[in-house]
């Protein structure tokens, strides 16, 4: 069974229990591309913008009291998920998210003519356009939704998950900040350290990530709204782009303000490229932190075997007993991941093309996918690696031990050439350091034990 709908192109058939009209109708035909659904934070965030404006346009007399109460009703059924198969239409349509705003603005007006009495759909007694959009244009909201939805995205799913992932990393450092092992650069034997102060790094990196993602917000927090179709504010009172962005920022408890310039806003999208660019940077800690330990838990007898990971699951459909590091894994795509959704949205941020950048849908959605994987991706590792994983005392005294370059703590005695000869008869006649440098004359066996430990070589200024 269908209705008939209107837009300014004609009539349309539209199905007779959808809540959506004729615009988003003519999207679902002439953009059936792919299965990338537009996010569904993005229309919640339009319906924060329609029930903000409603709110504002009422206070301004813009809008009766009746049909601004009716947009607020159907917005909040929105908000709380009650019509998200209201919602079909893909990232992959025009390039503004002009068919997803009107999608929005269909489905509360359509909503709200139900509640008034009136039946599914149509345009009275509120107006797609005249009413759910008044005071906006497509322009300004989807910028406006693209920043609502990434700073909730940020502040309620990735800051806490990288908070939960580095204080799991905190207490395995704490726990074993006397842990003497091997250190090792260019993948080969260096000086000694703790694994505590390995695992140190890995806190700093994500601190260091977590403190750009938060330098990056406060611009995200600007928004374009109040710019309408090309930054001039045409169709908007005077005063409703602050008004808005204190409504939103008082409904969605988050410091929106309205952007110093909406020409830019519009036209160009350098603030999202920047929390991008933070996002990666978390990327690249998180990929550093899954290789390190997917080598230091290799093996388990013919690698490092420094640690031993969580067994989560069986590693091999043919070879029994095996364990393979599938967080790290795992961990390491989604870094993968967010580094190619970084180079997309440079590319999409760079076409501004005069008043108007037209490749939001896209940025938004590689934006969004990036704050999510990576908010799953901290918790996971957090939950099903970290949280389990337990350093091989004895491997690391076994390593150590072995070890070659604890040679460079002679250094200062005897000099580098002298414990450059100690090491290579040592590696070349698989000897020990201490029976090589007995046999080259160069120290005595109490001079070798006095200077040679490897508890004394973890910071300056502590030597034999």
């Amino acid at each position: 069974m269908s209705r008939i709908e209107t837009d300014s192109l004609g009539q349309i058939d539209v199905p007779e229990d959808v809540y959506w009209g004729a615009q988003t109708q003519r999207s679902l035909i002439n953009f059936a591309i792919g299965s990338e659904r537009m996010p569904l934070p993005v229309l919640h965030a339009l319906a924060q913008i329609k029930k903000a404006a409603a709110r504002v346009n009422n206070r301004n007399g813009d809008l009766p009291a009746d049909v601004a109460r009716l947009i607020e009703q159907a917005a909040d059924e929105v908000l709380d998920g009650q019509h998200d198969d209201q919602f079909p239409l893909v990232v992959w349509q025009t390039g503004s998210g002009t068919q997803s705003n009107m999608n929005v603005n269909e489905v509360i007006a359509g909503r709200a003519n139900e509640l008034a009495g009136k039946g599914r759909g149509g345009k009275s007694p509120v107006h797609p356009n005249d009413h759910v959009n008044r005071s906006q244009s497509s322009n300004d909201c989807f910028p406006t939704a693209m920043h609502i939805a990434t700073v909730q995205a940020v502040n309620q799913d990735l800051l806490p998950a990288i908070a939960e992932l580095s204080g799991g990393l905190a207490e395995l450092a704490a726990r074993h900040m006397k842990l003497v092992k091997t250190g090792r650069t260019h993948m080969m034997d260096a000086t000694p350290i703790t694994f505590g102060q390995e695992v140190s790094a890995y806190i700093a990196q994500l601190d260091y990530a977590e403190r750009a993602i938060r330098a990056a917000l406060p611009a995200v927090c600007e928004l374009a709204q109040g710019g309408t179709a090309v930054g001039t504010g045409l169709n908007a009172p005077h005063g409703f782009a602050e008004a808005v962005a204190a409504e939103l920022a008082a409904l969605c408890g988050l410091p929106f303000v309205t952007a110093p310039n909406k020409f830019a806003a519009l036209a160009g999208h350098e603030p999202l490229t920047s929390l991008s660019g933070a996002l990666k940077t978390l990327a690249v800690a998180l990929m550093k932190i899954a290789n390190d330990l997917r080598l230091l838990g290799s093996g388990p007898r013919a690698g490092l075997a420094e640690v031993r990971l969580p067994a989560n699951e069986p590693g091999s459909s043919i070879m029994p007993g095996k364990v393979n590091p599938t967080q790290c894994e795992a961990l390491s795509m989604i870094a993968c991941q967010v580094m190619g959704n970084d180079v997309t949205i440079g590319f999409a941020a760079s076409q501004g093309h005069l008043q108007l950048n037209v490749y939001k849908p896209v940025l938004i959605h590689n934006l969004l996918q990036s704050i999510q994987l990576l908010a799953d991706g901290c918790n996971n590792f957090q939950a099903h690696c970290i949280s389990g994983l337990e350093p091989d005392a004895a491997q690391m005294a076994a390593h150590l031990e072995r070890g070659l370059m604890l040679v460079t703590a002679l250094n200062p005695h005897i000099g580098y050439d002298k414990a450059a000869k100690i090491a290579k008869k040592a590696y070349e006649e698989g000897l020990s350091l201490r029976d090589a440098a007995l046999q080259l004359g160069y120290l005595s066996n109490e001079e070798f034990d006095s200077w040679v430990r490897p508890q004394n070589m973890l910071e300056s200024g502590k030597h034999g």
